[in-house]
């Protein structure tokens, strides 16, 4: 089910009425906990079982590393909640990518090594709630969390259908205190809520859908070559397509939350006004960010044991944050670029750390990132290396004899619709949605709120699934 269809609409309805009947807390849990099950069995019912194994596994696994008094002991309860979910995740998700690259290894040594059929579904969201339900455990087991308290709090955790299958990345510590007492929204919350709804729709069904996957499309998924400014513009309304792809699902994730009354974190604060990649991480899938600091960067020495383990950790958890976005290596480019750049900001910043530069410099620091950026979606859109040549041969003028792939309209169309993301980002860098909301006349707050669902209704979408459900 995607939250972009009239199936949704129905369904969060229906959501929306029993929990706000005057039934028990308990029982409006239950009521949620079922639903979300329906949700997530709405595209493959069977794989409700690995939500199911994977909530039963961490359970059992907290509680054996409360009541565990070795080190050896809490150590091996811990590590079985990691098996468990990074088993089924690279089962899952990356049997295929490692059975074909160990097939390519075996030809390499002349050995013609052909592997069996591996022709698995990749169960929606995966990634997502795999990677909310280890941080479960590993808070226990660090000390930094107690298990919750209800084997049902913890089921409602980690199935609560809003960031069930695309995020925000959920940590325990910050929704299953909310189970613990009634929650019903507030008017306030309600109507902010289904605002913050309808914006998230709006960046999806008619700004990713309608307007910038397609010219992504023609010069991404065809075999023609592209010239610079077909090149330069296929890559940048992919850059405006994923983000309001994707923080329209955040943004409508964390609206349908507020609407029953719980509370879930920013997944973005308008990261194309990023100025530096350490910037633009802090604003970019923020919760991933987070969990990978927390969980991998930090672990592997962060930046405590001097700069060479530094620089080493920031690749590896940039490569490792690259592979998780999807079984390919050009994900795998796509992460270590970014981590050649955060070490180039990183090495950058210790050389020069008496500049403070004016505000025409950070703007032009913040367009470079912007465009470097954009070299990094090349190997992310691209569905393998040949393609991202072709694309970055474009955007660097080598393919001069290429002829026009994108007609007028999509040219004025994208650079119209990135101009606007990219200025609204700039305008919003230091600035929320809820305070620029608090000092906007209703009237006016009305009408935009009207139009936004005009043009959701008038687009003749078909229900795209987002993009980030195949990671």
């Amino acid at each position: 089910m995607v939250f972009n269809s009239l199936t949704f609409v129905v369904f969060f309805a229906v959501v929306l009425a029993l929990h706000s009947m005057p039934l028990s807390w308990t029982t409006r849990k239950l009521n949620l906990l079922i639903a979300s099950y329906l949700f997530y069995a709405a595209w493959n019912p069977p794989f409700v079982i690995l939500l199911w194994v994977s909530t039963v596994v961490d359970w059992y696994a907290a509680q054996g590393l409360v009541r565990a008094q070795r080190p050896v002991s809490r150590r091996a309860w811990m590590l079985l909640s990691v098996i468990a979910n990074l088993g089924m995740l690279g089962y899952f998700k990356y049997g295929s990518f490692l059975l074909a690259n160990f097939s390519a290894l075996m030809a390499s040594l002349g050995i013609d090594y052909q592997p069996p059929a591996y022709d698995i579904v990749l169960p929606v969201g995966i990634s997502f709630y795999t990677f909310a339900t280890m941080s479960y455990t590993l808070d226990i087991y660090l000390r930094r969390a107690k298990p919750a308290r209800h084997v049902l709090d913890y089921a409602l955790f980690v199935t609560f259908f809003p960031h069930l299958v695309a995020g925000p990345i959920m940590r325990p510590t910050e929704l299953v205190p909310q189970f613990a007492q009634p929650r019903r929204a507030t008017p306030y919350q309600l109507r902010f809520g289904l605002a913050l709804m309808t914006l998230g729709l709006f960046q999806k069904v008619v700004l990713a859908d309608s307007f910038l996957a397609h010219p992504a499309e023609l010069v991404y998924d065809s075999a023609t070559i592209p010239n610079a400014l077909d090149a330069w513009i296929a890559t940048l309304a992919f850059s405006g397509q994923i983000f309001c792809d994707f923080a329209g699902y955040s943004t409508t994730a964390i609206g349908a939350a507020m609407c029953l009354g719980f509370a879930m974190p920013d997944n973005f604060r308008f990261p194309y006004a990023a100025i530096g990649f350490s910037d633009f991480w802090r604003r970019w899938h923020i919760t991933l960010s987070s969990w990978l600091r927390d969980y991998l960067y930090i672990p592997l020495g962060g930046n405590r044991h001097g700069e060479a383990r530094t620089y080493l950790a920031l690749m590896g958890t940039m490569l490792i944050g690259g592979l998780w976005h999807g079984a390919n290596w050009t994900f795998v480019v796509w992460g270590g670029l970014h981590g050649v750049y955060l070490s180039a900001e990183r090495l950058l910043h210790a050389r020069c750390a008496g500049y403070r530069p004016g505000p025409f410099a950070l703007l032009g620091f913040g367009l470079l990132t912007y465009a470097l950026i954009n070299v990094t979606w090349v190997f992310f859109r691209a569905k393998d290396f040949h393609k991202a040549g072709l694309v970055l041969n474009g955007m660097f003028g080598q393919n001069t004899m290429s002829a026009p792939i994108l007609d007028t309209v999509y040219l004025v169309t994208v650079s119209a619709i990135i101009a606007g993301i990219v200025a609204t980002h700039w305008l919003m860098r230091a600035r929320t949605l809820e305070s620029v909301v608090a000092r906007t006349p209703a009237l006016v707050l009305s009408v935009v709120w009207a139009l936004m669902g005009f043009a959701i209704v008038i687009s003749q979408g078909s229900g795209n699934a987002f993009i980030y459900f195949q990671f």
